[in-house]
């Protein structure tokens, strides 16, 4: 596996990062066996940062051994495949100030897959704070591989198939939660207590954004999206919390209440379609017929549903590790049938293009990008629908 390098981004802005540690005093955590646990959450923040030629670069993941060990241990691979991730770097700049083109900078929250890290979309956070954009990632622990604490604690999460088990009941009515730590879930669920993540960070960042971002956000424009059982937990947030003024949902079912409801705020749903995920399966795995059927149906029911401005979008060849940075982790990916046909920098392009043009219409107000709605003349591979 070689040391690999993301694509450059596009926008006019240099990127900063930091990364904080909260505590929702008001919640136990549900994936603590201690039940005086409180929530506790890892989140980094990447923001826009002035040009400077001889700046650090900060590492695409500071605690890369022990989350990667689990990364790979929940997904049946050996852990030497990932030593490689201590030597990758990104291109932001750690701790740096914020860029004073702008007084302030509307803030997109961002949420991690299953088993996977606040990094793992590392190739469309770069791009969005490149356009202007002050991206948090969220760590869920318990869903998240494993989070590592300043003090030395870690948090490893739950294993794929126990999250398969507590997500597909939020979108299938015939599922059933089952416990967790002897505590079952039924009466919240799942899904509801991550989105009180959500909640809980925007308060954080309201109340007390953290010195190098004092000042310089702007919480009237917020957005949200994520990739996977992120993006269930983006749809279920955007029906709970009215601040969110934008929802981008990639490659995820919704909730049987956003399915039956639909979205009041601008909403874009990022996936493909049923050929693919059958080809996906048959190079690589996973995927029976009946995942593929609950994954489509209640994507398209809440886009039906919407009452906002609405957008579905599928991109031919597009495999489920596309919309991710895993594509970019190595070039037998798409040999191994990780990653699709279209390739992982093609796929990237086509995210990043899309995202950037959703955001920027429908939070910063600006010109409907062609990527909206002429995609196909740009890339032949997608398909808009609003």
């Amino acid at each position: 596996m070689p040391v690999f390098h993301l694509q450059q981004p596009t926008g006019r802005y240099q990127i900063g990062t930091a990364t904080y540690e909260w505590t929702d005093e008001s919640r136990p955590d549900i994936f603590s066996a201690d039940s005086d646990q409180h929530r506790a959450l890892v989140v980094q923040i990447w923001y826009p940062a002035p040009y400077a030629a001889d700046a650090r670069r900060a590492p695409y993941m500071a605690d890369a051994r022990p989350v990667m060990a689990a990364f790979a241990s929940r997904l049946g691979f050996p852990a030497v495949l990932f030593h490689q991730f201590d030597a990758v770097t990104t291109h932001a700049q750690p701790s740096t100030p914020v860029a004073d083109s702008q007084s302030a900078y509307p803030v997109l929250l961002f949420l991690e897959g299953a088993a996977g890290f606040r990094q793992m979309n590392t190739f469309q956070i770069e791009e969005l704070v490149s356009q202007g954009y002050v991206v948090a990632a969220i760590y869920q622990s318990g869903t998240a591989a494993s989070v590592v604490f300043a003090n030395g604690r870690r948090a490893d999460g739950l294993s794929v198939n126990q999250l398969r088990d507590l997500i597909q009941p939020s979108y299938m009515a015939e599922k059933t939660y089952p416990s967790l730590h002897g505590r079952t879930l039924a009466a919240t669920g799942f899904i509801p207590f991550l989105t009180q993540d959500v909640g809980f960070v925007i308060d954080r960042l309201a109340a007390d954004p953290e010195k190098e971002l004092t000042g310089r956000l702007d919480l009237s424009l917020i957005g949200l999206f994520g990739v996977s059982p992120g993006g269930i937990v983006v749809g279920e947030a955007c029906v709970q919390d009215r601040r969110i003024g934008a929802c981008l949902m990639m490659d995820a079912p919704m909730t049987t209440d956003v399915a039956a409801e639909g979205l009041s705020q601008p909403s874009l749903w990022l996936t493909r379609d049923a050929a693919t995920l059958r080809l996906e399966r048959q190079r690589g795995g996973g995927w029976p017929e009946e995942e593929i059927l609950a994954h489509q149906t209640p994507m398209r029911a809440a886009f039906n549903a919407a009452t906002g401005p609405a957008y579905f979008v599928k991109i031919d060849g597009a495999f489920h590790s596309n919309f991710t940075d895993v594509v970019s982790w190595s070039p037998m990916t798409k040999v191994l049938g990780i990653g699709g046909p279209i390739g992982g920098q093609r796929a990237h392009r086509i995210i990043n293009a899309v995202s950037v043009a959703f955001l920027d219409r429908h939070l910063k107000g600006l010109a409907v990008a062609p990527y909206l709605t002429r995609a196909g003349e740009a890339y032949p591979e997608v398909h808009v629908e609003t």
